[in-house]
C-alpha cells in the first residue's frame, strides 16, 4: 500500500512539474530507441514496456511495444496506445505494474492534462492482448463517463497494485464539475461534495476494489470501498 502511494504521488509531482505551456512530456527519439517506461520492465526480465515515435517530439506514428529482452527486440504493439490517443511521448510519463508471474501488465498513460487512461493487457507468447479494465465508477453509479477533453469530469487517475498472478486492487479516482450535487448523493461514502464561488458542485470519487482476472481473461469485481482521493 505505502509503495503505491509512493509511485502515485510521485507520479503527480512530476505532472505537476511539467512547463504550462504545453503540459507534456516530450522525447525525441534516435532511429531504433525504445525507451522502457516506468515499471516497465517485467519481473521474469525477459519483457518490457517501451514507446517510440517518429519526427520531433515523437507525435509521428508513437506506439508502445512489447519487447523482448535483454536483446530490446520489438514482439508487438500494444493496441489503444498510439499517437492518436495519447499527450505525452517521454518513456518516464508512461507507467505500467506488472503481475509478478509477468503474464498481465497494466498500462496508465495520459490522454489529457488531468486524465488517465488505463490498459490491461494479458501476455501471450510474444503477444499483448487488451483485455477489459474495470469501471469502478459505472458499478457504483450505473453511469458511464467517457474520458474526453471536454466535460464534466476534470480529473481521472487510476492506480494498480498486483496481489497475486491474477488479482490486483485499483484505485480509482475522479473528479467532476456539476450543476447539482444529484451525482454526490449516488456516491454516498465513495464521493465528496465542494460547493465553488460560482455556485457549481466539484464532487470527487474514490473507490477501491479487487479485481480477478477468470478464464478468458474475464474481470471480477470486488466489494467497493473508500478509495484515496488524489489531488
Amino acid at each position: 500500500m505505502q509503495l503505491r502511494r509512493v509511485i502515485a504521488v510521485a507520479l503527480l509531482l512530476a505532472l505537476a512539474a511539467l512547463p504550462r505551456a504545453h503540459a507534456t512530456a516530450e522525447h525525441t527519439y534516435a532511429k531504433g530507441e525504445y525507451g522502457i517506461i516506468a515499471g516497465g520492465w517485467a519481473p521474469n526480465k525477459r519483457l518490457a514496456i517501451a514507446v517510440h515515435g517518429e519526427g520531433e517530439g515523437a507525435h509521428d506514428k508513437f506506439h508502445a511495444y512489447l519487447m523482448a529482452e535483454p536483446s530490446h527486440r520489438r514482439l508487438d504493439v500494444l493496441d489503444d496506445i498510439s499517437h492518436e490517443n495519447n499527450l505525452d511521448t517521454a518513456p518516464d510519463a508512461y507507467h505500467a505494474a506488472w503481475s509478478p508471474d509477468s503474464r498481465y501488465v497494466a498500462v496508465t498513460f495520459r490522454t489529457d492534462r488531468h486524465i488517465m487512461t488505463l490498459n490491461v493487457y494479458a501476455i501471450e507468447g510474444n503477444n499483448a492482448r487488451l483485455i477489459a479494465s474495470p469501471d469502478l465508477f459505472r458499478k457504483a453509479t450505473g453511469r458511464t463517463v467517457a474520458v474526453k477533453t471536454e466535460g464534466d469530469m476534470r480529473m481521472y487517475f487510476p492506480t494498480v497494485e498486483w496481489k497475486g498472478p491474477r488479482r490486483y486492487v485499483l484505485n480509482d479516482s475522479r473528479r467532476f464539475v456539476e450543476d447539482d450535487q444529484s451525482l454526490a448523493g449516488k456516491l454516498g461514502d465513495l464521493g465528496s461534495l465542494t460547493k465553488m464561488e460560482d455556485g457549481r458542485y466539484t464532487i470527487a470519487f474514490a473507490a477501491r476494489a479487487t479485481v480477478t482476472i477468470g478464464r478468458k481473461h474475464r474481470t471480477r469485481i470486488g466489494r467497493l470501498t473508500r478509495g484515496d482521493f488524489w489531488q
